[in-house]
C-alpha cells in the first residue's frame, strides 16, 4: 500500500485501489476482508494470575536468592531454606495483588463500544460496523461521526475534523479535495487525508479507504509500540545491584579461602563457613522490603487518583530528572475559550475556564459590569448569532462540554457568560440563510431578520475579512476604514496573535444586498476582534512551582506551531527568557548527537510527530536523564512506552495511550503528576536507607570471620544460620 496518498490525484487513487465513487460490490468487499483482514487492531488479552505471578519473579536478585536458597538447601539447612522460599513467594504475593487491582481497574475505564460506517456497497447506502470496512470502500462522513479508516477525501462540504489525538493540535482540521503537492508533511497537514479514530465536528463529505487494522496510521503506532523496549529505572538498579553482589561474593569468597588456607584451616570447613557466609551477605530480605515499601507507595498514591500499573514505577518518579508533557489534554483544557475581546477600540479581558459559563469581564484589571458597556453586548450577541455549536452540562460527569466546532463553542460560552441564550436569539431574530465555514475563503457568515430588516453578520480569519471591509464600527455608528486605521487595526491583531491567541474577525452589514453569496460579501463593516485560548488546567501553575521545588525539569512537546506552544508554555510557567525552541522541521535536520545537545537547554518542542517524540526522549536519555513522559492522545504511545515512565490520563486518555503507559491518572489532574513524585523521592530515600542497613549487617559479618582468619584464631561461631 501506498504511504502517499495525499499527493495523488482522485483519478489516479481509485485506478490504485481498483475503486470508484460508486463504491464496491457487496462481493468485492468480502474478497477484500479475507486479503486485508477486519479493520481493527489486534487487543492483546490481560495477563491471567498466574502470569502475573510468574513475573514477580524475574529478577536478577530473586534468582541469586533462589541459588542461595538451593545451596542451604544443600548444606542441611532445611529451616533457612524455608525461609528464604517464603520470603519469595510473600513477594510475589504483594506484587501480584497490586498489578492484579491495577489491571482490573484500568479494564473497568475502557469503554468498549463498537462504532458504525456509512459506506457505498453495490451504488447504494448501507450502515455496516466499522470493522467490516476494507480499502476502496467509499466512507461517507457526517458531523459527530468517527473516522472508520486512513482515507483520502473525495467531496468536503466544510469539512473540519478534530485529529488531536493523532496530530496533538487542538484546533479542527479543514478538509479539502484537491491534491497536495509539498512532500514529506506530517499528519496535522496532509488536508486532504482523514484518518482512523479522528472526529467529524463539522460539515459532511466523503472519501475513498485507503488503508485498515494495522496499515492505519493508529496501526502504525501499535506495531511501533510493540517494538519498543524500554525498562523501569529500579529494575536496571537490580540488576546492576545484583552483579555487585555477585562480583563481592565471589571476591571475598577466594580471598577469604586462600587466606583460610594460609592460616591452617581445612579446605572442607572453609567451604562450609564461606557457603553460609555467602547465603548471609546475599540480602533475602530485600526484595520483600522493597515490595511493601512500593506497595505502600501505591496505596498512598491511589488516594490520590493515581493508578500504578507496575509496582517498580513508583520508585521511577522519584528519580524523575525530566518531565515531558504533551499540551492539548495535558497542560490544556482541549476546550477554546474567549479570553479577550477587541471592540470600539477597548481590550475586555474575559475571565473563566473551559466552556462553563462564568467569568469575570476585566478592562485593565478592574473587573466591570458587562451591560453599561454596549459595544461589547453588541460585538457579543452578533457572535452569538452567528455560530451554531452549543454548550451543555453533563450532570453524571459533572463538567461542560460541547457539540460542533470548538472555536464556536467558545464564543457560546461567552453569549452565556454576558446573560445571552442562543435559542431566545434565533427566535427573536431569525435566520434567513446561514452560510457555513468555507475553507477558501476563510469565514462563515449568516443572514438575520432584526427589526423586518436583513442583518449580515461574518466571522472568521482576519487577514480574509479585512480586505473586504471598507468601514468601521464605532459608538454605535459605521464610519469610513481609513487605510490608516487598517494598519493600526491589523497591529492589534498581529499583538494579539504574538500574545498566542487564536483570533476570529467579526464584521457586519446592516443593509446587505438581496440573494447575497458568501464570495460575494464585501463592503462590510468591521465591528471587533475575539482572541481565544485553549485554557491552561486551573492546577498547572502550582504544579510547575512543585515540580521545581521537587527538582524536576518540565519540558513541553506538543503538535502546535511555535507561537501558540510558546505562548502556552509561558504562561503555564514551562519557558523562561533564554530557553531554546526546537520545531520538528529544525529536529529533522539535526543528528542525534545534535539533538543530545540542544535538548539541554530547550524547554519547548513544538510541530513535532510521534517519530520526533522517540527522538527527543532519546536524546534526553543519552544525556542520562530519567524522563517521564505525559500524554493522552494515540500519537503519544510510543513515546510513554520510550519512555523511562508514561504517565497516562484516565479520562479524556485514549486507551492506546492508558495500554502504553506505567501509571494513568484516573482524575487527568496534572498536579498529581508532581505529587507522586515527590512520593517516589521519599520512597527512593527509603530503599536506599534499607539497602545500607542489610549491607551494613553483612558487613559486620564478614569483618568477623576476616578478623579470625587473620589472627588466628577460632571463629566467633560453632556454626553460621543466616536468621537468629
Amino acid at each position: 500500500m501506498q504511504n502517499n496518498w495525499y499527493l495523488l490525484g482522485l483519478p489516479r487513487v481509485f485506478e490504485l485501489l481498483e475503486s470508484n465513487e460508486s463504491g464496491l460490490t457487496e462481493k468485492e468487499a468480502i474478497l477484500r476482508q479475507k486479503k486485508y483482514g477486519l479493520n481493527k487492531l489486534p487487543e492483546s488479552k490481560p495477563d491471567s494470575i498466574l502470569i502475573i505471578f510468574l513475573r514477580q519473579f524475574k529478577s536478577p536478585l530473586i534468582y541469586i536468592l533462589m541459588l542461595a536458597a538451593f545451596v542451604v538447601f544443600a548444606i542441611g539447612e532445611i529451616a533457612d531454606g524455608f525461609i528464604i522460599f517464603a520470603v519469595l513467594i510473600l513477594n510475589a504475593i504483594v506484587g501480584s495483588v497490586q498489578e492484579g487491582r491495577a489491571q482490573n481497574t484500568l479494564l473497568a475505564l475502557k469503554k468498549y463500544s463498537q462504532t458504525q460506517a456509512t459506506v457505498l456497497r453495490d451504488g447504494k447506502e448501507v450502515v455496516i460496523a466499522d470493522k467490516d470496512v476494507v480499502p476502496g470502500d467509499i466512507i461517507l462522513l457526517r458531523e459527530g461521526e468517527k473516522v472508520p479508516a486512513d482515507a483520502r477525501v473525495i467531496l468536503s462540504n466544510n469539512l473540519r475534523v478534530d485529529e488531536a489525538a493523532l496530530s496533538g493540535e487542538s484546533i479542527p482540521a479543514n478538509k479539502i479535495s484537491e491534491t497536495i503537492t509539498r512532500e514529506y508533511l506530517p499528519i496535522g497537514d496532509q488536508k486532504n487525508m482523514l484518518f482512523r479514530g479522528a472526529n467529524i465536528v463539522f460539515g459532511n463529505g466523503s472519501a475513498v479507504v485507503v488503508a485498515t487494522g494495522l496499515n492505519t496510521v493508529m496501526g502504525k503506532i501499535a506495531k511501533e509500540i510493540a517494538s519498543i523496549e524500554t525498562e523501569i529505572p529500579l529494575k536496571k538498579n537490580i540488576r546492576y545491584l545484583s552483579r555487585v553482589i555477585i562480583f563481592v561474593v565471589v571476591f571475598l569468597n577466594l580471598v577469604l579461602f586462600a587466606e583460610g588456607l594460609i592460616s591452617g584451616k581445612g579446605a572442607k570447613e572453609m567451604f562450609t563457613t564461606l557457603v553460609s557466609l555467602s547465603v548471609s551477605i546475599i540480602p533475602e530480605g530485600l526484595p520483600v522490603v522493597i515490595t511493601l515499601i512500593l506497595a505502600t507507595g501505591v496505596w498512598r498514591m491511589s488516594k490520590r487518583n493515581a493508578l500504578v500499573k507496575r509496582l517498580q514505577a513508583v520508585e521511577s518518579l522519584g528519580q524523575a530528572e525530566i518531565i515531558a508533557v504533551d499540551k492539548t489534554g495535558t497542560i490544556t483544557k482541549n476546550q477554546m475559550v474567549v479570553q479577550k475581546i477587541f471592540v470600539d477600540n477597548k481590550f475586555f479581558d474575559i475571565g473563566g475556564i473551559g466552556y462553563e459559563p462564568k467569568g469575570i469581564v476585566s478592562v485593565e484589571g478592574g473587573q466591570i459590569e458587562p451591560m453599561n458597556h454596549p459595544e461589547l453586548i453588541f460585538a457579543a450577541k452578533n457572535a452569538a448569532m452567528c455560530v451554531n455549536a452549543k454548550i451543555f452540562f453533563l450532570e453524571k460527569e459533572n463538567k461542560w462540554t460541547a457539540v460542533g466546532d470548538p472555536t464556536e463553542a467558545a464564543l457560546s460560552a461567552l453569549a452565556q457568560k454576558l446573560g445571552f441564550h442562543k435559542n431566545i436569539l434565533d427566535k427573536e431574530s431569525p435566520i434567513v440563510t446561514d452560510f457555513p465555514f468555507d475553507y477558501h475563503l476563510k469565514y462563515r457568515a449568516c443572514l438575520r431578520k432584526i427589526d423586518n430588516k436583513n442583518f449580515l453578520i461574518a466571522m472568521g480569519a482576519p487577514e480574509n475579512i479585512l480586505k473586504i471591509c471598507d468601514k468601521i464600527w464605532r459608538n454605535g455608528k459605521k464610519y469610513k476604514f481609513s487605510e490608516q486605521e487598517k494598519i493600526k487595526i491589523t497591529g492589534v491583531f498581529e499583538k494579539m496573535s504574538e500574545e498566542g491567541l487564536r483570533v476570529v474577525v467579526l464584521a457586519i452589514d446592516d443593509q446587505p444586498k438581496k440573494n447575497i453569496l458568501p464570495e460575494n460579501i464585501k463592503e462590510i463593516i468591521f465591528v471587533s476582534f475575539f482572541g481565544m485560548k485553549d485554557t491552561l488546567r486551573p492546577e498547572v501553575n502550582q504544579a510547575m512551582k512543585q515540580a521545581l521545588k521537587a527538582g524536576a525539569r518540565v519540558v513541553m512537546i506538543t503538535g502546535d506551531h511555535k507561537i501558540t506552544a510558546k505562548a502556552i508554555a509561558k504562561e503555564a510557567g514551562i519557558y523562561k527568557p533564554g530557553d531554546e525552541i526546537i520545531t520538528g522541521e529544525e529536529l529533522e535536520k539535526m543528528s542525534d548527537k545534535d539533538l543530545a545537545e540542544r535538548v539541554k537547554n530547550a524547554s519547548i518542542f513544538a510541530r513535532v510527530s510521534p517519530e520526533h517524540k522517540i527522538r527527543i526522549i532519546k536524546a534526553f536519555k543519552d544525556n542520562k536523564k530519567i524522563i517521564a513522559m505525559t500524554g493522552d492522545g494515540v500519537n503519544d504511545a510510543p513515546s510513554l512506552v520510550s519512555a523511562d515512565l508514561g504517565v497516562a490520563m484516565g479520562q479524556i486518555g485514549t486507551e492506546v495511550a492508558k495500554d502504553a503507559s506505567d501509571i494513568v491518572l484516573l482524575d487527568d489532574n496534572f498536579g498529581s503528576i508532581v505529587s507522586a513524585i515527590e512520593e517516589g523521592r521519599s520512597i527512593y530515600k527509603t530503599i536506599k536507607k534499607v539497602i545500607l542497613y542489610l549491607f551494613s549487617t553483612s558487613l559486620g559479618e564478614v569483618l568477623t570471620i576476616a578478623g579470625a582468619l587473620f589472627w588466628g584464631t577460632h571463629f566467633p561461631f560453632c556454626q553460621f544460620r543466616l536468621f537468629g
